[in-house]
């Protein structure tokens, strides 16, 4: 039987929730998402938005509600494991239909069923940096007519609850990298000389979805030759070459869950500049898998990091990192930087995201990979082909 999360799982979240907002003194809690962050809707509800806006309101004590768009309510009453769902105009798509006839929420009304009869003093607002113009101004008519309670924002309070993930989300993102690793593996004995960037991702995204994918953890791209030096892209239509370096990044996504891989390859024999990129990215990467454990500090994995680059005398090419939290996103909350103060726990779950960028010769490498944090030391979800790849 395939993993999933079961309803006891949503339940309890809620629950863990509505005892932290007590302790914090937050009355009633917004989290707010869309189609292509989706987070904290699917960590309480499951449901994912497509076109639409979704929100959960959690009050300190009491039922939770979904908020969804118009039209959503017979696909997010066949998925949401919260039973109260509103329909509410201001979450419609972005092209803004009028929907006339239609009887529709406003979220003043949903906000005043969510608290019934409680003062409300605070309101913590979750995924804030996502917020639409239009949704902001519904939550402040929403505010005023609360009493002008205060808000303050919460994000912390829900990545914190799930930055240690339960067995059911390791087992759901063992299956999603199981799916990834075997895009990467076709991927790998396919590409060829004459493939075009996105003939390359499409490979890795059919294979994906041939092995029970739900949708890709984030756009997935390919990089060939000159340019190659971005840390975040898109297919370009490039055309792969002979010598060419190529930065493969892709990722599924399994019951809500990211996964992803980066690697690089050359086709052909590569060059030392090519292979001094490559090998330093690796070192990288090992230093952290070996460093990584329970108990120890993350600026002690980033500064391993660091200094396994800087020992091949390739720091100058890195641009942030190295690891970053993940699970219903590629990238969530906590980050590993140097300036970071926190220690690792056990079931905390990263990517080794290291990426080197070389602009002088327009060409960039990242080899990424997830890990779980155990009381020793990291459990790989990926590992294929950590190497210098060469493709004749």
């Amino acid at each position: 039987m395939k993993p999933k999360i079961e309803r006891a799982e949503f339940l309890d979240r809620i629950r863990k929730t509505q005892e932290l907002m007590k302790q914090q003194g937050i009355d009633l809690l917004f989290a707010y998402g869309n189609e292509a962050e989706p987070q904290f809707i699917r960590y309480y509800s499951n449901y994912w938005p497509n076109f639409e806006l979704a929100g959960v309101l959690i009050p300190a004590e009491g039922e939770a509600t979904l908020i969804i768009g118009p039209e959503s309510e017979t696909f997010a009453s066949s998925v949401s494991q919260i039973e109260r769902i509103r329909r509410v105009l201001v979450f419609r798509e972005s092209s803004e239909p009028e929907y006339p006839g239609a009887v529709l929420w406003t979220l003043t009304e949903v906000m005043k069923e969510a608290v019934g009869s409680i003062n409300v003093h605070r309101i913590g607002i979750v995924g804030g940096c996502l917020i639409s113009h239009v949704v902001y101004m519904a939550l402040e008519e929403a505010r005023i007519q609360l009493g002008s309670p205060e808000f303050v924002k919460a994000d912390t309070l829900v990545s914190k609850l799930r930055a240690v993930k339960s067995p059911a989300e390791i087992a759901c993102m063992r299956e999603a990298y199981r799916i990834t690793q075997c895009a990467m593996k076709k991927v790998l004995d396919t590409i060829q000389v004459g493939m075009t960037e996105e003939q390359t991702r499409g490979i890795a995204v059919s294979t994906m979805y041939s092995e029970g994918a739900e949708g890709e953890a984030y756009p997935c791209w390919i990089l060939a030759g000159e340019g190659s030096n971005l840390a975040i892209g898109r297919c370009r239509g490039r055309e792969i070459h002979n010598g060419d370096l190529v930065q493969i990044q892709i990722g599924a996504r399994y019951q809500g869950y990211a996964s992803t891989m980066g690697r690089a390859v050359v086709m052909g024999k590569a060059s030392d500049v090519q292979k001094k990129l490559i090998e330093a990215s690796l070192a990288g990467q090992k230093a952290i898998l070996e460093t990584a454990r329970a108990g120890i500090s993350a600026k002690a994995v980033s500064d391993a990091h660091y200094q396994a680059i800087q020992a091949l005398g390739q720091e100058k090419n890195i641009l942030y990192g190295p690891c970053h939290g993940t699970g219903l996103m590629e990238g969530e909350y906590p980050w590993i930087e140097s300036d970071s103060d926190f220690l690792l726990e056990e079931g905390m779950t990263f990517c080794s995201c290291v990426y080197l960028g070389d602009n002088e010769h327009k060409m960039g490498v990242r080899f990424e990979d997830g890990f779980i944090v155990t009381k020793t030391g990291t459990e790989s979800f990926s590992d294929y082909r950590r190497e210098l790849i060469e493709i004749a």
